[in-house]
């Protein structure tokens, strides 16, 4: 969503580098050229006036003027406005003291309150709550059948006494759900209420009265981040209308340009909470407001990258790698097979490599990476037999023609899985002889520096990389990043520790 004024301040960035030292006029140019950047991506005027007016009384001051690198401090302030006006900091949901907690949505129609709901309700229960959807869209058609479907694939209990469609009081079965909720054991409840597609009177009184009857701890304002200037308008009404707690932007994965995050916050008072980043249930996370602005500035965002990684790897596949390296066991395509499945589950690669710092200088590789060589990998691995997986060495010629005649591809693609793979696990063993394990020393060498002294080999330097992924260090950030971190001299294809997947390019399906 923030591509295009990534691209314009990372322009604006450019010019400053270099300069030892700022002027009056170098600032000016500087603020007028991230006013308009800022316009240009739909921010509201009094947040950018606040913004500029911030940049460059600081800008000015003393921690620019006498910092050793003048461009590098007005990039930080820069980013520490952004922080600001985003929220400064992550708020968590407040529970109430004695359960349930009441979670009260409210915005238009098509903002994705029902889609969010259900998001809602699963990040809850895999955080080990038990929450209640309850079902009082009782206008818009099949609304409640919806709320219905996406309770039953988040595994989460959906309260929907009435049929909907124009059918129903939603006041009267908010106010069962609570009772519901404490006769189930409920600590949550999450509660769906209708939207138009225009504010009008009679949806904030009905939202108000649904509001009196079950008196929410968190009401939750749903905002669809592609709409513009016309959200923060929507957010006032309901902020005066109804009373909001917190803001969830919904559809930030989508391609406007992302004014109404940059707004929203300033204009309500209330934090952004929540984020909805696709289609799937899992497409949601909390809102940081520090990772999302040194995303805007191209930084990476190695914390939420992380975050996933954990979530994606779960302990025992983690602890098994691990028992393999220290027990100098050999990795398999079996092994091989887990990472990729774990990879995916990442969500699309484009976005994975995405979060890496100095990404945003490589948008255009990026974007031409999709995910159907992971498929045709997978497919690849699982047309072996588990003898073949746990020892390739056995797969001639023949096998080779049967594994691809039962993938769907051509043995030129089993010959060059099986060489990356050989290449990956020689890897490995060399990664063991780094920490000096017992399935990978290696050879003793002897360099010019240690020959006279008779030792044998040396450590290797720290930062000086492991074979099969450049510098092998945390990637640095912008513009020192190595373009061949994507995988060789083309850069069509991407590197990942322990693993070379190749080229990922749309137009190498016949490579």
């Amino acid at each position: 969503m923030f591509d295009t004024l990534s691209d314009r301040l990372s322009g604006i960035f450019t010019k400053l580098r270099g300069k030892g030292k700022l002027t009056d006029a170098d600032i000016d140019a500087t603020a007028r050229e991230i006013r308009l950047a800022l316009l240009e991506a739909d921010v509201a005027l009094p947040v950018v006036k606040g913004f500029i007016g911030s940049l460059k009384e600081r800008a000015r001051g003393a921690e620019v003027s006498q910092a050793l690198n003048p461009a590098q401090q007005v990039i930080k302030i820069v980013h520490e406005e952004l922080v600001k006006i985003l929220g400064g900091e992550a708020r968590r949901l407040q529970f109430a003291k004695q359960p349930p907690t009441v979670i009260m949505l409210a915005g238009l129609q098509g903002a994705g309150k029902t889609t969010l709901a259900g998001k809602l309700a699963r990040h809850l229960k895999a955080h080990g709550h038990q929450p209640l959807l309850v079902a009082c869209d009782l206008q818009r058609p099949n609304a409640v059948n919806q709320l219905q479907v996406l309770g039953e694939r988040a595994g989460v209990e959906v309260y929907a006494p009435a049929a909907g469609n124009g059918v129903g009081d939603p006041v009267e079965v908010a106010r069962g759900a609570i009772a519901h909720a404490v006769r189930a054991a409920r600590d949550i409840v999450i509660v769906d209420t209708a939207g138009r597609l225009g504010i009008d009177l009679e949806m904030m009184a009905q939202a108000a009265a649904i509001r009196d009857a079950v008196n929410p701890d968190e009401t939750l304002f749903v905002v669809d981040a592609m709409v513009g200037q016309d959200a923060v308008a929507t957010a006032e009404a309901f902020r005066d209308g109804v009373g909001i707690s917190g803001v969830v932007l919904s559809k930030l994965d989508g391609d406007a340009r992302g004014g109404a995050a940059l707004s929203v916050r300033h204009v309500t008072g209330q934090p952004i909470m929540f984020a909805s980043t696709g289609e799937k249930l899992e497409d949601f996370d909390v809102f940081h407001p520090e990772r999302m602005a040194s995303r805007i500035l191209g930084m990476g965002d190695m914390l939420t990258l992380i975050e996933q990684a954990e979530q994606a790897f779960d302990s025992d596949q983690k602890e098994k790698m691990a028992a393999k390296l220290l027990g100098g066991e050999q990795f398999t395509l079996e092994d091989f097979l887990d990472q990729l499945i774990s990879v995916r589950k990442m969500g699309p690669i484009a976005n994975v490599l995405g979060m890496l710092p100095g990404m945003g200088q490589m948008k255009d590789q990026l974007a031409e990476l999709d995910d159907s060589h992971f498929d045709r990998v997978t497919a690849i691995i699982r047309s072996m037999t588990p003898t073949e997986r746990s020892n390739p060495k056995i797969i001639n010629g023949s096998r080779r023609v049967r594994i691809a005649n039962g993938s769907g591809v051509t043995v030129m693609d089993v010959n060059q899985l099986l060489n990356r793979f050989t290449q990956a696990q020689k890897m490995m063993k060399q990664m063991g002889g780094m920490m000096g394990l017992p399935g990978g020393r290696r050879k003793a060498t002897k360099s010019p520096k240690n020959k006279r002294k008779g030792k044998a080999g040396s450590r290797p330097r720290a930062g000086g990389g492991m074979p099969g992924f450049p510098g092998a260090g945390m990637p640095q950030l912008p513009p020192g990043l190595d373009p061949n971190a994507l995988g060789g001299a083309e850069g069509g294809g991407f590197t990942l520790p322990k693993l070379d997947f190749g080229k990922l390019g749309k137009g190498d399906k016949d490579k």
